[in-house]
């Protein structure tokens, strides 16, 4: 069940951000960095909090076992959660699709086994947990939808239709 999920919204994910990447993409630099009033004052706020949180839980991922997805360079450097990322939406728009890839690929290394089995990893505040892999995996994929709602408000305050809610779109085929 967990993989079966997993696959899903990890599919749904990469084509929902591709098209709310294609909206993003028409902000001006202020609308970017305008203040909406939420706990992620901004689109570049929300678009830094799901890339930084994306790319760490990937790597917490690591310590379950050796991925190949997981390795490289582009994993060398952990982000802080006090960051705030891309100083405009063409560095998170030429960066995002990447890190979509890598975790579709990372989807695809798992098999039913890694699912079941316990991830020790330790959060952003130094506590320590151990947890069931396919929960972590379905929770961070889930991370995503989450904000992708704010974002949506977001982007409706500064006149940008949009809907991100239909998974239909994963069995488009």
């Amino acid at each position: 069940m967990y993989k079966d999920a997993a696959n899903l919204f990890a599919r749904y994910n990469k084509i929902v951000n591709e098209t709310m990447d294609g909206i993003i993409k028409t902000l001006k630099v202020e609308e970017w960095d305008r203040d909406l009033g939420g706990y992620f004052k901004s689109v570049r706020g929300i678009c830094s909090h799901l890339y930084i949180c994306d790319f760490n839980w990937l790597r917490r991922f690591r310590n379950y076992r050796d991925f190949s997805t997981l390795k490289g360079p582009f994993f060398d450097k952990p982000y802080s959660f006090s960051e705030l990322l891309f100083e405009d939406s063409g560095e998170y728009l030429s960066k995002r699709p990447e890190l979509d890839d890598k975790i579709i690929a990372f989807i695809s290394e798992l098999n039913d086994s890694d699912m079941e089995g316990i991830l020790k990893y330790t959060d952003s505040e130094g506590e320590p947990y151990a947890r069931v892999l396919g929960g972590c995996v379905l929770h961070f994929l889930n991370h995503e939808t989450h904000h992708r709602g704010v974002t949506s408000l977001y982007l409706e305050m500064l006149g940008r239709k949009n809907d991100f809610c239909s998974l239909m779109d994963v069995f488009r085929g």
